[in-house]
């Protein structure tokens, strides 16, 4: 092992033998590190003090006999190349990556030309400290960044668990002017930071998330050209200003969207022409595809009241642009909105949407009327079926609308060949969705069954799997398989 560490020939790859070298150079290091703070308190004369071996804690006890420390074998790692230095140290914490100046001449202040720095409140929070942690904060980040050399293409802040956001513009100017092509920024609750001007000169920016801030980009801002990954949660921005960013984005291919109950509950418009895959979580009006020809997977999580239901025009609106669209997600967070009474509740979109092949539905309350109407508006809209997976929600028996075979003879799921229920109770609700999807999917190949709840007070009902298995199935090749 030491014969091929040592060779100059020794490149990054996707190998065992590279994983190995990782790995025991990984441990290696760690607990050189930990023999090292070991002699320091044995020097002390300091025992039963208790230390964090490998995320275990440990009392240092008496050593027996006369060394108290073992000499440390520095050679193994002395003859790694430079380039899995550098994997080692970007796999360490922060802290640890820093202690590692003293290992050996080759490894000192290496950790200084990382390419990049993961940083979160580990780096100051200690049970003793007694200093005001944004003050220490903004000390420990001034000492790395000044103290390191060359490029850094990957910077993630961490400092959501302040009570206030320290002032970190000085911090984003510095890092404007590196060549970040990664940044990750997840900031304090409450009082929403400000982004600075600089933040929108990143030229090379090729992967952005944002948490817990303000976003208003100047008014001179053309765009992130290299962007393919955003996403931004719990943010304060305009409908039309984030229209814009997303616009500005010529080569986005992920989006992600986690927005509060009330920073944004208008109208979105996302004009995104490489967009491969799209991931939104909130309460909104409507959001409107104008240009997304490469939309390959949709994950919708909406919050209760917002307007976009599987029932309604704005949610048929919303597939007319997705003609390449394949895996959907749907998670309806206001399973209690009820229609009103003189509502009629669409049984279908008004157009087939044919490219749909993977659909996973979470958390559905089948007991309540409305989110059957999702389930089986969803599965009439999407005939080109392959995969289809249910999570159930908790619930008491109810009464819901008749599922029985004759009411479904426009039903057809002749390309559905697997089928996944999940936190199965064996509900009426359940017992008579299971026997409708099985009754009309005669490519059916396997229908899992997975009774694991994780509310112990919650069990299935006794001798449901066995009743399902006797169900008449359109497929001679369906099996049905249980899974607790």
């Amino acid at each position: 092992m030491a014969s091929l560490c040592s060779n100059k020939h020794f490149h990054l790859g996707p190998t065992n033998v590279f994983c190995e070298v990782l790995m025991e150079g990984v441990l290696a290091v760690r607990m050189i590190l930990m023999d090292i703070k070991l002699c320091y308190i044995y020097s002390r004369g300091v025992w039963n003090y208790p230390v964090w071996v490998l995320g275990v804690k440990c009392y240092v006890m008496p050593p027996k006999g006369r060394k108290h420390c073992r000499k440390l074998p520095p050679d193994f790692l002395s003859d790694l190349p430079d380039n899995v230095i550098d994997v080692i140290l970007m796999r360490l914490p922060c802290k640890e990556a820093v202690r590692t100046s003293i290992l050996s001449k080759k490894w000192r202040y290496h950790w200084c030309r990382i390419t990049e720095l993961n940083l979160d409140s580990h780096l100051w929070e200690t049970k003793m400290d007694k200093l005001y942690p944004t003050v220490k904060f903004t000390k420990i980040i001034y000492q790395i960044l000044s103290l390191h050399e060359g490029p850094i293409t990957k910077f993630s802040l961490d400092i959501a668990v302040l009570k206030s956001c320290p002032n970190i513009d000085n911090f984003i100017h510095f890092l404007s002017r590196n060549d970040i092509q990664q940044l990750v920024l997840e900031l304090p609750w409450g009082k929403m930071y400000n982004l600075p001007s600089s933040l929108f000169t990143f030229s090379l920016l090729s992967h952005l998330t944002l948490h817990n801030c303000i976003i208003h980009p100047p008014s001179d801002f053309q765009g992130f050209d290299k962007l393919i990954s955003l996403k931004l949660c719990d943010v304060t921005i305009s409908p039309e200003l984030l229209g814009s960013l997303i616009s500005q984005c010529p080569l986005l291919d992920k989006l992600e969207l986690e927005i509060s109950e009330d920073s944004l509950s208008d109208v979105i418009e996302i004009n995104a022409p490489k967009l491969r895959s799209f991931d939104f979580t909130g309460n909104i009006t409507f959001i409107c595809l104008m240009n997304v020809p490469l939309l390959a997977e949709v994950s919708l999580s909406l919050y209760q009241g917002s307007s976009m239901e599987a029932d309604n025009f704005f949610f048929a609106m919303f597939f007319e642009s997705c003609t390449a669209l394949e895996r959907l997600f749907l998670h309806f967070n206001g399973s209690e909105i009820q229609p009103e009474d003189d509502d009629e509740v669409a049984t279908r979109l008004p157009f087939d949407v044919n490219c749909v092949k993977y659909l996973y539905l979470r958390f559905l309350f089948l007991e309540e009327s409305y989110d059957l109407s999702h389930v089986l508006c969803c599965i009439r809209s999407f005939p080109y079926l392959e995969y289809l997976e249910i999570q159930v929600g908790f619930g008491d028996d109810g009464i819901i609308e008749s599922l029985e075979l004759e009411h479904f003879t426009d039903l057809t799921l002749n390309h559905l060949r697997e089928i996944k229920v999940e936190r199965f109770e064996g509900t009426p609700p359940e017992m008579q969705l299971l026997k409708l999807l099985l009754a009309k999917s005669p490519g059916l190949v396997r229908m899992l069954i997975d009774t694991w709840i994780p509310d112990d007070t919650i069990v299935s009902r006794p001798g449901a799997f066995t009743e399902v298995s006797k169900f008449w199935r359109a497929s001679p090749k369906a099996q049905v398989v249980h899974k607790s």
